[in-house]
């Protein structure tokens, strides 16, 4: 019997009923006591099973009857009521778990009425972050005060709260602000977890790193804020963009071109940079699955991006280079040239071996040199 009061208690059922102001219903719950056999063949055991039932100091005990003509009549306890919710706290021993939420229950009600509802709803999501919850109220009450969509979650400014704070209890502060903020100040197509994307914090900003490979004047690399960069593109008329860092750190000197870092599927951040599309893209990737997928995306964006160094010949000049691709992807890649498409599908397909890689920084030098001024003409 406790273990089934326990669970509901554990759903929150019960805390919700009395933050909701519903009055307690006497609760009954039946016992499977003794039968008649039972009480003749087992006496003893029977008697002390009553007993203990008797000595409960917070339930009343509603008794039945058993027996008969044979083994005479005996009266034991065949129902258990709970008759208030003084009763049931004392039985499950939550006495200081329910003082607790009522006093948090109070103290939010007068600062913040519209979050009552949620916290009479999930009061043991309450009870888990009793710590932190005056913290937690305050934070929620001053992003709804001061929040603008110019600052960063750093600029919070709530004594003892830190982005540290704000990181291991989003979840839990992305519910309060829900129900604080208009609907103008949440992005609902970002999850909790996102924290700034949701209550339109400033993000970190995406950067794009390249270097001009041509000898000139001023940085030779350069980190740039990808608005930044889409607002004031280089002068130079080819773009080299590649997967491997060291790959573009070394890459041969070209005359009038620059390589862009796009580590990976981060190359996806070009998109902004709509400059591009008048310019010789190049990419040059990984000759595996995903390393299609990437050039793919690029594709997309930029309809004229030409592949360097991902076909055939290039893979098959190398084997004794290859190695095995962990994950691969078998996506549908629609913006393949036919020549992309066919090694693509043997890839997928295992045709020239299981999960084939060829790594771009395992391409001989030579062929890189020959590739890059091949690409500018």
């Amino acid at each position: 019997m406790r273990g089934k009061l326990r669970r509901r208690w554990d759903r929150g059922e019960f805390l919700t009923q009395l933050a909701t102001g519903n009055r307690w219903e006497p609760l009954a719950i039946g016992l499977r006591g003794p039968s008649a056999q039972d009480t003749a063949v087992h006496l003893d055991r029977a008697r002390a099973w009553a007993e203990q039932w008797q000595r409960l100091r917070h339930l009343r005990i509603e008794t039945r009857t058993v027996g008969g003509r044979v083994a005479g009549t005996n009266e034991i306890p065949g129902r258990v009521w709970v008759d208030s919710y003084e009763q049931l706290w004392a039985f499950l021993g939550v006495q200081p778990d329910v003082r607790t939420f009522t006093t948090l229950l109070e103290a939010t009600r007068s600062r913040a009425p519209v979050v009552v509802d949620w916290m009479s709803a999930k009061p043991m999501e309450v009870l888990k972050h009793r710590d932190e919850w005056p913290r937690l109220v305050d934070t929620a009450l001053w992003i709804e005060a001061y929040a603008r969509p110019d600052m960063y979650v750093r600029q919070i400014d709530v004594p003892g709260v830190d982005t540290k704070f704000i990181e291991r209890f989003r979840t839990i502060l992305a519910a309060l602000l829900d129900c604080l903020l208009p609907e103008h100040r949440i992005d609902r197509t970002c999850p909790p977890s996102d924290f700034a994307g949701r209550y339109l914090f400033r993000k970190k900003p995406a950067y794009v790193r390249f270097r001009r490979l041509s000898a000139g004047h001023g940085f030779s690399e350069l980190a740039v804020r990808v608005p930044e960069l889409a607002a004031a593109p280089p002068a130079e008329r080819t773009v080299f963009v590649v997967e491997n860092e060291i790959t573009y750190l070394a890459f041969p000197p070209v005359e009038n071109a620059i390589v862009i870092f796009g580590e990976g599927y981060a190359a996806s951040r070009l998109q902004p940079l709509e400059w591009l599309a008048g310019k010789n893209l190049v990419y040059w990737g990984d000759i595996d699955t995903h390393g299609f997928a990437i050039l793919n995306r690029v594709r997309r964006s930029f309809e004229g991006t030409r592949s360097m160094l991902m076909d055939r010949a290039t893979l098959l000049a190398h084997e004794g280079q290859w190695v095995g691709e962990a994950s691969p992807t078998s996506e549908h890649l629609e913006a393949l040239v036919p020549n992309e498409a066919s090694l693509y599908t043997d890839l997928v397909e295992d045709v020239l071996g299981r999960s084939v890689r060829l790594e771009q920084e395992r391409i001989s030098y030579a062929a890189v040199q020959d590739a890059s001024l091949r690409y500018t003409e």
